[in-house]
C-alpha cells in the first residue's frame, strides 16, 4: 500500500512540473523572436547594439544548450536595453 501511494505521489509530482519546463521553453523561444525583430530595426548608430547583439548571441547559445532559463533572462535583459 505505502509503495503504491509513493509512487502516485511521484507520478504527480512529475506531471506537475512538466509544465514548468515547457513553460520556460516558450518563454525563451518568444522573447528571442521579439528580441530579433527588435535588433534587425537598430539603427546603426544606436550605442547599446553591440551589448544587445552580444545579449541576442548569449541566448541564443543558451538555447541551444537548453538552459531555457538562462535564454529568456538575457532575452529580457536585452529587450529592456533595447527599448
Amino acid at each position: 500500500m505505502k509503495r503504491t501511494a509513493l509512487a502516485g505521489l511521484f507520478m504527480s509530482a512529475v506531471m506537475l512540473a512538466s509544465p514548468v519546463f515547457a513553460a520556460d521553453n516558450n518563454l525563451c523561444t518568444s522573447k528571442l523572436q521579439e528580441l530579433e525583430a527588435k535588433v534587425n530595426s537598430l539603427p546603426a548608430t544606436s550605442p547599446n547594439a553591440p551589448e544587445i547583439k552580444r545579449l541576442l548571441a548569449s541566448a541564443k547559445a543558451s538555447q541551444a544548450s537548453k538552459d531555457d532559463k538562462k535564454c529568456a533572462t538575457e532575452a529580457s535583459q536585452a529587450l529592456s536595453m533595447a527599448n
